[in-house]
């Protein structure tokens, strides 16, 4: 579901009613974790965090104009779907969110390789995303990222 939107406030403006306060909580949730340096903005048409170019020059590689990403949040047709690109990069940090999302939640896990999909609003584990954001400082991103993805 794409939501046409110039800036956060507009996305959230435009989503259906049934999830606005969830997707309040779950931005709060993650600006209020995340470490200092990450930055939230509207990118790619969704709520995100970066590595501005003020800490990371070089910018994303496939299109260097823009900053580094980080996590994104969108609500689409059927879920809420939380991106999160160190979960992609480090296999330690998926094995421990694998781990650990059976103690805050019932439903089965349900995610790709960088998305975690919430199919119902009312079951998610905003504890353990809120762990999740303070697990990588943008400098851990910005290794990672150039040791697996710059090339």
């Amino acid at each position: 579901m794409k939501v046409k939107a110039s800036s956060i406030s507009e996305y959230l403006e435009n989503i259906p009613a049934e999830r606005k306060a969830i997707m309040n909580e779950l931005i709060s949730t993650i600006s209020k974790n995340l470490p200092n340096g990450f930055k939230e903005k509207l990118g790619y048409g969704m709520p995100a965090w970066i590595v501005p170019h003020s800490l990371y020059p070089d910018g994303y590689h496939c299109t260097p104009e823009l900053p580094l990403p980080f996590m994104n949040l969108a609500s689409q047709k059927n879920f809420i779907a939380l991106y999160h690109m160190g979960i992609y990069a480090n296999h330690e940090l998926m094995q421990w969110f694998v781990s650990e999302y059976p103690k805050h939640c019932s439903k089965k896990l349900d995610m790709g390789k960088s998305c975690i999909r919430f199919k119902k609003i009312e079951e998610i584990p905003f504890a353990l995303i809120a762990e999740l954001c303070t697990k990588m400082t943008p400098q851990d991103w910005i290794d990672l990222y150039e040791k697996n993805y710059k090339r």
